[in-house]
């Protein structure tokens, strides 16, 4: 008898042992990490590369991730958040739809314990364990600084926008500060375009009010490349500074056109750090609040140039 209680309890520990040595969260619970990740979108490059560069991190790290996509709906957003809470998530990871209005349901999780981790697009009113995006205010004053020597430092320009968006609201900001720096370049309208439909109207609407206005700061890809359709169809001898710079967009500075030069973010990196944060936060390890990623510029004629930001100002080589 004594024999068998000493292998049924060698059998019990060497269980023990072997669920110990599988588990992927710090060896906590014997389960694999659950990653949940909201994403704005998946009709636009940008966002598709975000959520490429999470499932690609996610297997790196062997762990699983709950992708929804909120097409940019704020309801359907604070829907799978509540979903993610209800199935008990390890970490969530969101590219926020409306950056005040996402508050409630990453207060939900929270109170859930359950860290979150913000990409691209801040949250409002409320703090996460951790946000990775684009410097977004240096990326404008880049896009002011580009737009400001091609028009030789004068004339009317135009700024489509997104007033939902917390990261367009400081690339707008950054680009309106550095203007200042060129008293003869002067911004006459802002108008919504969070679509490449509606920033084309936008842009149209823009050249109709203003027929001397010589450039449009569009601030995403789509945007960028409406407004240069709108200033092609009226032939107008304009320049379009862009904001994102995929390959697309890479593609369309290269031709000759009005869309000049495009400010590049880094999609794949955002991801990729979101998911090693996310998993840290999970293993209690500490992480950044904020980890800014530096933009680049891409240039007509020339690709990528070597941009610097040096006391609040930008420059670009000649």
């Amino acid at each position: 008898m004594l024999a068998l209680i000493l292998i049924l309890s060698m059998m019990v520990l060497a269980a023990c042992g072997g669920k110990e040595s599988s588990t992927s969260d710090g060896g906590k619970t014997g389960k694999k990490i659950t990653i949940g990740a909201s994403l704005l979108t998946q009709s636009h490059p940008f966002q598709v590369a975000i959520k490429e560069a999470i499932e690609k991190e996610a297997k790196n790290q062997d762990v699983k991730v709950d992708v929804a996509i909120a097409d940019q709906d704020l309801n359907r957003q604070i829907s799978a958040i509540e979903d993610f809470i209800n199935k008990g998530v390890d970490a969530i990871i969101m590219v926020p739809v409306d950056s005040d209005g996402v508050k409630g349901a990453i207060l939900k999780a929270k109170d859930a314990g359950i860290p979150v981790v913000t990409v691209d697009v801040k949250a409002n009113g409320v703090e996460v364990d951790s946000h990775i995006a684009t410097d977004n205010y240096t990326g404008g004053m880049i896009a002011a600084e580009a737009m400001a020597k091609y028009l030789d430092g004068k004339g009317e320009v135009g700024l489509t926008t997104y007033p939902e968006v917390q990261s367009v609201r400081d690339r707008i900001d950054g680009f309106k500060e550095n203007a200042k720096n060129h008293t003869g370049m002067k911004i006459v309208q802002e108008l919504p375009g969070r679509t490449r439909e509606e920033a084309k109207k936008a842009s149209e609407d823009m050249l109709t009010a203003h027929p001397n206005m010589k450039g449009i700061f569009g601030f995403g890809d789509d945007m960028a490349i409406s407004a240069d359709q709108a200033m092609t169809d009226r032939k107008v001898n304009g320049v379009v500074i862009g904001f994102d710079g995929l390959a697309e967009a890479q593609k369309k500075v290269d031709e000759d056109n009005t869309f000049k030069a495009v400010v590049v973010q880094f999609p794949d990196k955002m991801g990729e750090e979101a998911v090693k944060n996310a998993v840290k936060l999970v293993k209690g390890e500490k992480v950044k609040k904020e980890i800014p990623i530096t933009p680049g510029l891409y240039v007509n004629g020339k690709g990528f140039v070597d941009v610097k930001v040096e006391n609040g100002k930008v420059i670009i080589p000649e």
